[in-house]
């Protein structure tokens, strides 16, 4: 064969694998709202930069009819290339090829783009567009699910991983995206469960749609299993750009520092005003937020979950922070099962990689009710516990009005490990809320009083006057400064600065063991 008849040879080998699973199947995907593999990464990655690897991988099984069938690709496309700039590994399952199931070969393929992205420290992002295992390879099949699940777990704190759903993710496929960091879903096309709306009604007889069980709204709003969620394709992989922006390539790394526009010293009056000074009454801690970090620019992450609790990334003078904060409009601020979970695990993830933690506390304590205890307050409240005290990046803490009893100490408390803590004027530190430390260190006063009310409001307004305010705590060194609400962008961003170059080791060991 000449060189000439070889060059054809290659091309046609390589068509082969460009056309996935053909036209036909290629329209159907688009008849779905769904794009194809390729399509999905050239969106993704910069214009030219993807480098495509094991092209020409192919199944071995010759079993169940499957030695007859090609697979181009083996049903997923791998590689690496650059988003603005910045190296990433990719893999895109591709539904058009036997319906992207995961076989022996297809499964090696993404082992070995995750391992590449470890070796050399950066973020890998998997498209998930499956059917799920290649019944025909059997425990081959499966095996390869343990080799991926093994390896998401060891690249786990040391790369981000970042897992899309656009199309079904069913039985075993769930759980790689559930070991990675961020989940992203695309309305009416992305599904993940474990067993499919077929299987619970013969097992149990509930009759349940594929979208109301696993589809985009119910993992962003009621299992919190996702963290972003996206109306197309299209703006999902937007959406990915942006996180992208706010993270480092791996947990050695710091965030990439973004030229910043926005005047350090900038005084915001409205900052003043947005918390009530009766303290019953609600307001958006968003809005504090936006006005403080640069531009107002907040990338809320699990916006749909939890809602009592907001976590999301923001830059301070151009260095990415994560930010964690009670939100008052929902549940009053306070903490429960799910708000416990949530924040655990961002703040886990912002001490992985390197990135700062700006907590702002405005909660009355612990969700009550026999809900929450039976289904386990202490066990999950305890991860916020864990996970503050575990972090080692910088912590500033800004305690905006409540914060009461062991709440207070949860939310990042000088006590846990705050670098720097501050607080407004509203502030109210405490055991408990004026009310019911009221109730119980005067109890016998306001039982024998002749007016019982009156004396009671009395009480609580001695508590609040003495003890429901920032200076005991300010006394005592818990808090470093109590600042008028305005000047708090310019205060925050100092103390950033001073402690950029913060080292706090720990004691060595194997790992903890985190209350589950």
């Amino acid at each position: 064969m000449s060189f000439d008849e070889k060059l054809k040879d290659l091309k046609e080998q390589q068509d082969k694998v460009l056309a996935g699973g053909g036209e036909k199947r290629i329209a159907k995907q688009h008849e779905k709202g769904k794009m194809t593999a390729r399509e999905r990464l050239n969106h993704l990655l910069d214009e030219g930069s993807f480098v495509e690897i094991d092209q020409f991988v192919t199944h071995r099984c010759n079993q169940l009819g499957m030695e007859n069938v090609e697979a181009p690709g083996e049903g997923v496309v791998t590689g690496y290339g650059t988003v603005n700039g910045r190296l990433v590994y990719v893999y895109a399952q591709d539904f058009t090829v036997i319906g992207g199931t995961l076989g022996e070969m297809h499964a090696a393929k993404i082992c070995k783009v995750l391992d590449l992205a470890v070796k050399m420290g950066a973020p890998v992002i998997g498209l998930n567009d499956s059917g799920g295992a290649r019944i025909q390879e059997g425990v081959d099949a499966l095996n390869g699910y343990g080799e991926i699940f093994k390896r998401n777990t060891l690249a786990s704190g040391v790369i981000p991983q970042i897992s899309v759903i656009m199309g079904p993710c069913a039985g075993g496929a769930v759980y790689s995206p559930a070991l990675t960091d961020y989940i992203f879903m695309v309305d009416n096309t992305s599904q993940m469960f474990i067993t499919g709306p077929q299987v619970i009604k013969t097992v149990t007889g509930e009759e349940v749609s594929s979208e109301d069980l696993g589809g985009s709204k119910t993992h962003n709003q009621t299992s919190g299993v996702a963290h972003f969620r996206a109306p197309t394709e299209d703006e999902c992989i937007e959406q990915i750009k942006r996180l992208l922006s706010f993270i480092p390539g791996n947990n050695l790394e710091e965030a990439p520092i973004l030229e910043n526009n926005d005047e350090i010293g900038r005084l915001e009056e409205v900052l003043n005003e947005i918390v009530p000074s009766d303290p019953n009454k609600p307001y958006d801690v968003r809005q504090v937020i936006s006005n403080i970090v640069d531009n107002g620019d907040f990338f809320e992450v699990q916006e749909m979950y939890a809602t009592n609790m907001v976590v999301g990334f923001a830059r301070l003078n151009g260095r990415s922070v994560g930010i964690i904060a009670n939100q008052a409009r929902m549940l009053a601020g306070c903490l429960d099962i799910n708000a416990s979970d949530k924040a655990s695990r961002f703040i886990r993830f912002c001490d992985s990689f390197n990135i700062p933690i700006l907590t702002m506390v405005d909660t009355p304590g612990y969700l009550p009710g026999t809900q929450q205890e039976f289904g386990g307050i202490i066990r999950h409240g305890a991860k916020l516990l864990y996970a503050y005290s575990e972090a080692t990046v910088p912590k500033i803490t800004l305690i905006l009005r409540k914060a009461y009893g062991g709440a207070y100490l949860a939310m990042c408390s000088r006590s846990l490990g705050a670098d720097q803590v501050f607080a407004w004027p509203t502030a109210e530190i405490a055991v408990m809320g004026p009310e019911g430390a009221a109730n119980i260190i005067f109890r016998k006063e306001i039982a024998d009083a002749e007016n019982p009310p009156e004396v009671r409001q009395e009480k609580i307004d001695e508590y609040r006057e003495r003890f429901a305010n920032p200076y005991v705590a300010a006394s005592r060194g818990l808090v470093d400064v109590v600042l008028e609400p305005k000047e708090t962008r310019p205060n925050l961003i100092k103390a950033l600065e001073t402690l950029v170059t913060k080292r706090e080791s720990r004691p060595g060991k194997k790992h903890g063991n985190v209350p589950v």
